[in-house]
């Protein structure tokens, strides 16, 4: 059997929980017994429905919500300074915040043209300081807490979201499969934290998630086909992130507590595919994600063919003045 190791009495940090995946992990940390500070720039009806519930009168875990964004990083610092404040001690952070090539910062619709908002000579990528560089500073941040705070045989946990995304190329989405490799490659490279520090840093790479990344945009909806793609929910990436955290062990078939799947030892640079059931995902010799359920998309080619119609318009690239 997998030896468990409860969060009930830990805190936890979630950037993203205002919906969606981190959501889902937030609410079953705060059904464990475990509190969190909820980070994002606004909370959804549901997460608001999850911060009122666990607001600490009931002597439960509590929720806190943090306004943040993720690309300021005094705003993440702010958040670490609260959360001391709150809690006192982290056991657990997830910088969890993502999009997915979103119009507004784009490959296909580069700084300068009518949809960007990364501006023509800012010498930035939003969607890059939110899929990757606000992870790698959050992760900077809880190290330093985690070592501020080292106590034996009581191990801190850093979980990453990266995606199938991360093994996959993709036309249509450039920026964010490169942010996606770019997660992975960090979660692996800082293997040795775990053994050296107790600090274990760990990441699941999920399919198609049924959240409002998707459902809310008719875009990208206009990929998926329901007679043959099948999404993932939120709540079933949240229970593997929770395994990561709680678990030396994880089983390969989630959503179904009474059956036996493979088990995958925990530790750190641990990277877990999450479809319709899960898999270790392997630093080298991988056979990348396949067409089971969970990872197919019946329709890629409706947003490829939108590409190769942006590069037919003349002066492609081109901002306006």
């Amino acid at each position: 059997m997998s030896v468990i190791h409860p969060v009930k009495g830990k805190s936890a940090i979630v950037t993203g929980a205002g919906s969606g995946i981190n959501l889902a992990f937030a609410t079953l940390l705060l059904e464990n017994g475990c509190n969190v500070v909820i980070a994002d720039l606004a909370l959804r009806p549901e997460a608001q429905a999850v911060v009122n519930k666990y607001n600490g009168r009931l002597g439960s875990a509590r929720a806190v919500f943090q306004k943040t964004d993720v690309t300021v990083w005094t705003q993440l610092e702010e958040l670490f300074i609260i959360a001391e404040k709150e809690f006192t001690e982290i056991d657990i952070v997830c910088p969890g915040a993502g999009v997915y090539e979103e119009h507004w910062s784009n490959f296909w619709r580069p700084p300068g043209t009518p949809e960007s908002r990364d501006e023509k000579l800012g010498g930035r990528y939003r969607l890059v300081d939110i899929n990757l560089t606000h992870p790698i500073r959050v992760t900077q941040l809880a190290i330093s807490h985690f070592l501020q705070h080292r106590r034996l045989n009581n191990r801190k946990h850093i979980v990453h979201i990266s995606s199938i995304a991360g093994q996959k190329p993709s036309i249509a989405a450039p920026i964010y499969v490169a942010t996606k490799h770019a997660v992975s490659g960090l979660v692996r490279s800082l293997d040795k934290l775990d053994g050296k520090f107790g600090i274990r840093v760990t990441a699941v790479a999920p399919g198609l998630i049924k959240t409002p990344l998707w459902t809310e945009h008719p875009e990208k909806l206009k990929m998926f086909d329901e007679s043959q793609d099948e999404w993932v929910t939120p709540k079933e990436v949240g229970e593997v992130m929770l395994a990561l955290v709680q678990q030396e062990e994880v089983s390969e078939i989630i959503g179904d507590k009474n059956r036996n799947g493979t088990l995958f030892p925990v530790e750190g640079g641990t990277i877990l595919e999450v479809s319709k059931t899960v898999r270790a995902v392997h630093p080298y010799n991988d056979p990348g994600p396949t067409n089971r359920a969970g990872n197919t998309i019946a329709n890629a080619e409706a947003l490829e063919t939108d590409v190769f119609g942006l590069l037919s318009e003349a002066g492609w690239g081109k901002a306006k003045l």
